[in-house]
């Protein structure tokens, strides 16, 4: 098992939800938790979509935002907030800011494509 798992800006890629992500641990060797960055651009409000199964954690890294859990009213989120968003919950983030709001996501049990639902 891989003890360090080192981030790579240069593997960031573009999702249909629109945002980036950043895999940072996302692997059979640790089935129990996934750890990504995403990235959402100024202006730009992701997807709506649940993931069913997981537990997601959005911990806020830098920008600011507003955060729609299970259709409730949007609540603002900034630097080192913690969004807890359980298993089959809807969920979509709005960055308010200037410049990009990076955050990262934790899954329990680890991401995985087809737990992912997208509801728009």
């Amino acid at each position: 098992m891989n003890i360090i798992h080192r981030f790579d800006q240069g593997a960031e890629f573009e999702t249909d939800e629109r945002c980036h992500i950043v895999e940072i641990l996302n692997n059979g060797e640790d089935p129990d938790c996934s750890i990504a960055q995403a990235r959402v651009e100024p202006g730009v409000t992701t997807c709506l979509h649940k993931l069913t199964g997981i537990i997601e954690r959005y911990v806020i890294l830098s920008g600011q935002g507003e955060v729609e859990i299970d259709g409730d009213h949007p609540v603002p989120v900034s630097r080192l907030d913690v969004v807890v968003i359980p298993d089959g919950v809807t969920q979509k983030i709005t960055n308010t800011g200037s410049r990009d709001l990076v955050f990262l996501c934790i899954c329990t049990p680890r991401f995985r494509q087809q737990a992912y639902h997208d509801l728009e």
